[in-house]
């Protein structure tokens, strides 16, 4: 019998204030790493997916951010959390 499963990590790159597209306001805005893996007997063994997301505390809509641009700016914000 094979064990197997897909889990999902998050990282938090960096907390950026800025004003939101969608609901005009300013506020603290968390950029996110998200890691899609597959799992082997629980030991993950192999990266399926990695995404961006720019998530906005006032109205909590959630992007997706291209990886150059959420990089730029986790660089710009200081000090990595990784």
């Amino acid at each position: 019998m094979l064990i197997f499963g897909v889990g999902v990590k998050e990282f938090l790159l960096a907390t950026l204030v800025f004003v939101c597209d969608t609901c005009g306001r300013s506020g603290v805005h968390s950029l996110i790493r998200r890691v899609r893996r597959i799992s082997l007997f629980f030991i993950p063994v192999l990266t399926i997916g990695t995404t961006y997301l720019d998530s906005c505390g006032q109205c909590g809509r959630t992007i997706e951010v291209p990886r150059a641009q959420a990089e730029a700016a986790a660089a710009q914000a200081g000090p990595s959390l990784r």
